[in-house]
């Protein structure tokens, strides 16, 4: 039974036996999970908590105490690397000094982190996460600064600064734009030595084009709520599939994957192909779900759920339950793509990049600083 739950996740659109397995699975599952004698009691609440498909686990469990105290080992070695990594990261962030500087800007280079090493678990891509990393945190600084700080105008220069990508554009900025502008140059200018050092300057390119088009996308919603303007709900979504990041960081991820990484593969995925589409819709929306008390308490464009509120006379919870189905739409889509389930541990019931602290605390702890005991 707990077998064919699992299996029933990896279906896609139109597969219907899947559908009905998946709905059959969980409603005796759940029942299991009330015999408090039943000996998988926590593997089946577990299971139906984060799906194996869905969720970041590196392996299954295994009986074979050789091979399990190897995966151990290996695990705790990997374990050191993401600390001595996370160090490095760690001083690069703290010698920004945004938490003085930048005191809207939330303090989340822990938890970008850990996020990254979910799209680099090997050891040979040491440069991937940490580069990875510096480029989402400073999304996140430049998402808070469109988001909750800036006035139109200036962000308006900020904008035009990104197009232009020149240093000369800094004496436009005010003095707080500056620090961000700086410290986004500095991340780039990185990732372009890196990238000499490799023989890939072209990924240079690609990675840029990608912030362009996700600091317009920050704009325009900017725009949205100076305005106070309520877009339709296929508006929102074009203009969001770009702001939820998931396109730029596919893009900025293949930096750090080696000669794996082709100047063809870079244009493939900077074209938003299907894979990338899809998993730009789940993330965005299941934010959409978590997020929108927050978002409206600091003063954010309406969310998807209100703008699908508004045009189709729905209740929130009618809205809830309509996204909840375009998640499992998007997962099937994702299946036919096949791509990785980070957004699925830190979005499910709540923003767990905004609340870390409630809901990324143990699995960062489990994953970076707690070894496994042989």
């Amino acid at each position: 039974m707990l077998s064919l739950y699992e299996a029933a996740h990896l279906g896609v659109d139109g597969e219907e036996v899947l559908d009905e397995s998946l709905a059959f699975t969980t409603a005796h599952l759940k029942l299991v999970t009330t015999t408090a004698n039943s000996p998988i009691v926590k593997q089946v609440m577990h299971a139906l908590e984060q799906p194996f498909h869905k969720g970041m686990i590196r392996k299954d469990e295994t009986h074979n105490e050789v091979l399990l105290k190897l995966a151990k080992l290996d695990f705790n070695r990997l374990q050191s690397l993401h600390l001595k990594e996370l160090s490095q990261v760690s001083r690069w962030w703290k010698d920004l000094d945004f938490a003085s500087k930048l005191p809207y800007a939330r303090d989340r280079v822990v938890e970008c982190y850990f996020l990254m090493i979910g799209v680099y678990p090997e050891p040979q891509f040491s440069f991937g996460p940490m580069i990875l990393t510096k480029v989402i945190a400073m999304i996140s600084v430049i998402d808070d600064t469109y988001d909750a700080y800036g006035t139109l105008e200036e962000l308006q220069l900020f904008t035009d600064a990104i197009e232009r990508w020149d240093i000369g554009e800094i004496d436009q900025l005010p003095e707080y734009m500056k620090v961000v502008y700086l410290a986004l140059l500095g991340v780039y200018n990185e990732i372009e030595e890196q990238m000499k050092k490799e023989g890939r300057s072209y990924c240079v390119f690609y990675t840029k084009e990608e912030m362009k088009n996700l600091v317009r996308a920050y704009f325009v919603e900017a725009k949205w709520f100076s305005k106070g303007h309520i877009p339709t709900f296929e508006e929102y979504m074009e203009n969001a599939i770009v702001g939820a990041t998931h396109s730029i960081l596919a893009v900025t991820s293949f930096v750090g994957m080696g000669e794996i990484a082709t100047k063809e593969a870079m244009e493939w995925m900077s074209n938003m192909p299907n894979i990338v589409k899809s998993s730009c819709i789940i993330s965005r929306i299941m934010d959409d779900i978590v997020t929108n008390e927050f978002e409206q308490q600091r003063g954010h464009v309406c969310s998807g759920s209100e703008c699908y509120m508004k045009q189709y006379g729905m209740s929130r919870q009618e809205v809830t339950e309509e996204f909840h189905k375009k998640i499992t739409d998007g997962w099937k889509d994702m299946n036919k793509e096949c791509l990785r389930r980070v957004i699925d541990v830190v979005y499910k019931h709540e923003d767990g990049y905004t609340n870390a602290h409630k809901v990324l605390k143990d699995h960062i702890i489990s994953l970076i600083v707690d070894p496994i005991p042989i």
